[in-house]
């Protein structure tokens, strides 16, 4: 069995096209646990072997009854 690749182009207006926009549907049809994975994966992508992400930057908010 052969695989063979196609090429696929997708043609915009760069001066109307908001890549922002197509990059939060993306993410919203993805699960939570998904996105939790490749957030993640980019930041083990960042530190060192051995590091371990600074958490002081980030705050819990806590829920009101």
């Amino acid at each position: 069995m052969t695989r063979q690749m196609k090429m696929v182009v997708t043609k915009v207006n760069m001066k109307e096209h908001n890549q922002s926009v197509e990059d939060i549907k993306y993410w919203l049809t993805k699960s939570p646990q998904e996105r939790i994975a490749a957030v993640t994966f980019l930041i083990n992508q960042n530190l060192k072997p051995g590091q371990k992400m600074d958490r002081t930057f980030f705050t819990q908010k806590k829920l009101k009854p």
